[in-house]
């Protein structure tokens, strides 16, 4: 424990300082939780309407010095790059649900084919006489 008075203050100002940092980490933490929860979910277009937040309070962090800048966007990037993939998994599925439709569509309203035989080839013919 210090001894001096100013040493004294700056252990009290340095467990504040900490406590806050602490909040605000957290509140990071809670907003990925949150758009993690909404992508295992399949709900990427309320995750993508989320992310602006989750920016929002990254770059906040970042600029009080909790997170270092590379970091930021470290944590930024693996959120988005989870919400592209998994839009474009939904697309894919999607087109392929409508693919499928569509192909039952056509294989409903196409008549089936009448079979006819064909008569001898004329060639074939005098070639045999």
């Amino acid at each position: 424990m210090p001894n001096i008075k100013s040493a004294k203050k700056r252990v009290l100002v340095n467990d504040k300082k900490t406590e806050q940092n602490k909040a605000i980490r957290s509140a990071v933490k809670t907003e990925i939780k949150k758009i993690e929860l909404l992508i295992k979910e399949n709900k990427f277009e309320e995750a993508k309407a989320s992310l602006s937040n989750l920016y929002k309070v990254i770059d906040s962090a970042t600029s009080k010095n909790i997170f270092h800048a590379n970091n930021a966007s470290n944590k930024k990037s693996k959120i988005a790059k989870k919400i592209d993939a998994g839009l474009k998994a939904t697309a894919v599925e999607v087109k392929e649900e409508v693919i499928v439709e569509v192909k039952e569509e056509v294989k409903e309203e196409v008549a089936p084919v009448k079979k006819t035989t064909r008569k001898a080839s004329t060639k074939k013919a005098e070639k045999a006489e």
